[in-house]
């Protein structure tokens, strides 16, 4: 599946999900006292980015120690997508609110990773530079405005959270989610097709 500058940023947004993110990071957050979660915010998204801007250099590398081909990679990558977008559709019940309010103020787990650069992320930009290792800048690029819109949309979740509602919120996930499972689609459709040109004859 080819992937422009445009498109690879709206697949790493939908993936990252901002927007399913901040009650995530709101909950995370009730431990941290107020002048500290702009800082702390900004250093999990930067955690985050490192790692998955780390993946988009190794991962090729990675990719040959494990002997996986890039067809394997389309294929499972658009499984995980698919699984992602299920719950992004039909989200599970939220735990009880205590539960979600952590004793200590968190480190790069829960917000980091898996909530930013989760399985998903790291199996989507692997994704986009096994397809194009020769754009590897401009994904990068796509990564980099990704990571900002985040910072934005995460710095401001408890206004959002106040303005919005929650069921706004969740709606916009929802309809994300759709988008989402389209993509997974297609990009299985696409593995299978190259499977199938590449299989023995």
């Amino acid at each position: 599946m080819e992937h422009t500058f445009a498109s690879a940023t709206i697949l790493l947004l939908l993936i990252t999900d901002p927007l399913g993110n901040i009650p995530v990071f709101v909950n995370s957050l009730r431990a941290v006292p107020p002048e500290r979660r702009s800082r702390v915010i900004l250093r999990e998204v930067l955690i985050a980015f490192g790692l998955l801007l780390s993946f988009m250099f190794v991962g090729q590398s990675f990719l040959k120690a494990m002997s996986l081909s890039d067809v394997s990679l389309q294929i499972g990558g658009a499984v995980v997508l698919f699984l992602i977008a299920l719950r992004m559709v039909f989200p599970p019940p939220p735990p009880p609110q205590d539960s979600l309010v952590p004793l200590a103020e968190p480190l790069i787990v829960p917000l980091a990773i898996p909530a930013l650069a989760g399985p998903s992320a790291m199996a989507t930009v692997l994704l986009l530079v096994s397809q194009a290792p020769e754009r590897r800048m401009e994904w990068v690029a796509a990564l980099t405005v990704t990571m900002a819109v985040c910072a934005v949309v995460l710095l401001l979740a408890e206004r959002l959270q106040r303005v919005v509602g929650l069921r706004v919120v969740s709606a916009f996930e929802r309809l994300m989610g759709l988008i989402l499972v389209s993509i997974s689609v297609e990009m299985l459709i696409r593995g299978l097709k190259s499977l199938a040109q590449s299989w023995p004859h």
